[in-house]
């Protein structure tokens, strides 16, 4: 939980691709294409299967004109999210920083 008071669900940026070929009335079949890319690949880039990569969001701000440092940015936001709610993790951090604190 959050300070929202309900869970807080990271937001993939390809999710946001998604919704703007769909604003756009664009095919992801069409645009992979157009782009070069798997259509797999990038159906699973929209769907947050895959991450969106440095190469990936250069090409996206020259077929869209969304900032590609905006798409990199939301990835390792998302990237940070999802390692913070990873109990794993936690506990791992939790036991470095009882070590940390004895030094």
């Amino acid at each position: 939980m959050n300070n929202l008071g309900f869970p807080f669900r990271p937001y993939h940026p390809g999710e946001l691709l998604k919704e703007e070929l769909e604003c756009r009335h664009l095919s992801q079949k069409t645009v992979a294409k157009q782009l070069g890319l798997s259509y797999t690949a990038f159906n699973e880039i929209l769907n947050g299967k895959r991450p969106v990569t440095t190469d990936f969001a250069l090409f996206m701000e020259a077929a869209l004109e969304i900032p590609a440092y905006m798409l990199v940015g939301m990835q390792t936001d998302y990237n940070l999210q999802v390692a913070q709610n990873d109990n794993k993790l936690k506990s791992r951090l939790a036991k470095i920083r009882k070590v940390a604190a004895m030094l």
